[in-house]
């Protein structure tokens, strides 16, 4: 084989890399991590061995699609984390991360079930969880924040907004935007009249979502 014939072969198999992670998106999307791999190789316009080349597990395939929306998630968190008010840049991550939960099921599922162990997002979720522990800081020092508050409940949002969408995506889409609204309201420095109980530890909110992970 020629050096011309192996970089058009190498060309070949990143074009349908490329072709099989966009259908992923779209298609995990729509129907969650657990959707048929035959679907995402007909919409990809490859055949099923190829995408089995491509992604002979189907975790690697979840990891290559839900990396870019962890570092998206990472860069919010960093955004957020510089806002000129402090409460404005914690509710505005809130509302948007949640936003993103609703508008695609994979991100539903991938940031609560995923989050734990993925090799490939530990990069990007280690610079989201620096930056939303500064945010909540600088909130807590504005004096806005409630001062019990920690990054874990933040997970506790994501995983209470994941059951709320499983529960209602189709019957109430709306709902969960009135459940992101109480939840905000509850983190107000000048709401609370009750201290909060002991937050979950690092170790059983990591088990708690390996837990919800969906069985595929």
């Amino acid at each position: 084989m020629t050096s011309d014939e192996r970089r058009g072969l190498r060309k070949d198999a990143e074009f349908n890399r490329t072709r099989i992670t966009s259908a992923a998106r779209t298609v995990f999307a729509e129907r969650g991590l657990g959707a048929p791999l035959e679907e995402i190789a007909r919409q990809a316009e490859v055949n099923i061995a190829t995408l089995y080349r491509r992604f002979p597990e189907r975790e690697a395939l979840i990891e290559a699609v839900l990396t870019d929306r962890m570092n998206e998630l990472a860069r919010l968190a960093e955004e957020a984390s510089l806002a000129a008010d402090p409460w404005d840049g914690f509710r505005g991550f809130v509302e948007h991360v949640c936003a993103m939960q609703a508008a695609d099921r994979g991100v539903t599922e991938g940031f609560t079930a995923c989050f734990p162990d993925s090799p490939g997002m530990e990069e990007p979720r280690s610079r989201a969880l620096a930056a939303v522990d500064a945010l909540i800081r600088r909130a807590q020092e504005q004096g806005s924040l409630r001062p019990e508050l920690t990054s874990g409940d933040v997970m506790l949002f994501l995983m209470a907004n994941a059951g709320v969408l499983s529960s209602t995506r189709h019957a109430a889409p709306g709902a969960w935007q009135r459940l992101v609204a109480l939840l905000l309201d509850s983190c107000r420095a000048d709401r609370p009249t009750s201290t909060l109980p002991p937050a979950p530890g690092p170790g059983e909110l990591h088990d708690a979502m390996v837990a919800a992970r969906p069985h595929r």
